[in-house]
């Protein structure tokens, strides 16, 4: 079974920069999309980013230009490098992984679907808190 960490959350200011990381355990088929998601207090969760095996990602509008979605495919690693970040941006985020080759046809798509286990597999979650 896979297991997902998120690490890295935590406080900083406005303006600032956090880099998160997911690591995965528990690996027999290799990930074939990878995403990063995020739900605020009294809002629905959403996708930010997502990547495929090959190195493709995909940015939601928000926050193009600001994230960076990055893979380490030799340590099952998952990454999201957040600059310039505002109290817009706090909120609970999360990683999830899908094994499935489906979810490479159209990875915009399957970041909007967010397709629950036992399809993808889901972290449970670091916070990020930015003070503005």
């Amino acid at each position: 079974q896979v297991q997902l960490l998120e690490s890295g959350g935590g406080s900083v200011q406005s303006g600032g920069s956090l880099r998160l990381s997911c690591a995965a355990s528990g690996v027999t088929n290799s990930p074939v999309c990878m995403g990063w998601f995020r739900q605020a207090p009294g809002k629905e969760r959403e996708g930010l980013a997502a990547i495929k095996r090959d190195g493709t990602a995909t940015y939601i509008d928000s926050v193009k230009g600001r994230f960076t979605i990055s893979q380490d495919n030799a340590k099952n690693t998952l990454y999201l490098q957040m600059n310039n970040l505002t109290s817009e941006d706090t909120a609970m985020y999360y990683c999830a992984t899908d094994s499935r080759r489906v979810c490479a046809v159209k990875l915009e798509r399957w970041l909007q679907l967010q397709p629950a286990p036992p399809f993808a597999d889901w972290g449970q979650g670091t916070q990020v808190t930015v003070a503005s």
